[in-house]
């Protein structure tokens, strides 16, 4: 996977915007997925955000019984804990790497995230490339075993800020996983701003409430 072979979706929220917001779409969906949230996170006119979806490479799934679907990485296996192919991962997170080199050239700021996969591959690329995003979120997702990918962690991942949100009755990716991801990121002194909400592997309107304020303090920040 190449920065020339991911497309993806645009939507500024006004003109000239100054910060741009990456977000990557869960396995077998596209960057259609979370476009329909961008009225609902209320961005202010003052501060408008040019908002990224890439959509995935299409790929086997091993744990879909080898379907192709959209996927950032192969799932091997969910238990007892997620594994991916590493050379996959790291193809993603260069590819994203790639996109947010260029996007940076358009806006001075940028904050990456995404969900479940999407999500791992947005934490994987802020701790092990050169990216360096302003901020970094995580929604019901899990921080992939980056030695095994053959990724290192940088010596000093910089300060961004990180906002992880989990439901606490998630049957694929479990509540625990969100939790060892924290206590990883915090461990490497990342402030994590941390939420767990009634709700399986989804999304709801406490979480995007949440996430907004977030968004909103990065957008005003600095």
């Amino acid at each position: 996977m190449t920065q020339s072979d991911l497309p993806y979706l645009r939507h500024d929220t006004g003109p000239g915007p100054r910060t741009a917001i990456l977000w990557l779409h869960g396995l077998g969906a596209d960057g259609h997925d979370f476009e329909p949230l961008v009225p609902m996170l209320g961005i202010p006119a003052d501060t408008p955000v040019r908002f990224i979806f890439p959509h995935a490479p299409v790929r086997p799934v091993t744990i879909n019984g080898g379907m192709r679907m959209r996927a950032w990485y192969d799932l091997t296996a969910l238990a007892p804990a997620p594994r991916e192919s590493g050379g996959h991962l790291r193809e993603a997170a260069a590819a994203i790497e790639a996109l947010g080199r260029d996007l940076r050239a358009q806006c001075p700021r940028l904050i990456l995230g995404g969900f479940s996969q999407g999500g791992a591959v947005a934490l994987a690329t802020a701790l092990a490339t050169a990216l360096r995003p302003d901020g970094v979120f995580a929604l019901s997702a899990y921080l992939p075993d980056l030695d095994a990918a053959g990724m290192a962690i940088r010596t000093e991942p910089g300060d961004c800020g990180v906002f992880q949100a989990h439901g606490l009755s998630d049957p694929i990716i479990p509540v625990d996983a969100g939790r060892a991801a924290v206590r990883s990121l915090e461990s490497l002194g990342l402030t994590v701003e941390h939420h767990e909400y009634a709700m399986a592997h989804q999304v709801c309107e406490a979480e995007i409430a949440d996430l907004r304020a977030w968004l909103l303090h990065c957008l005003t920040e600095g």
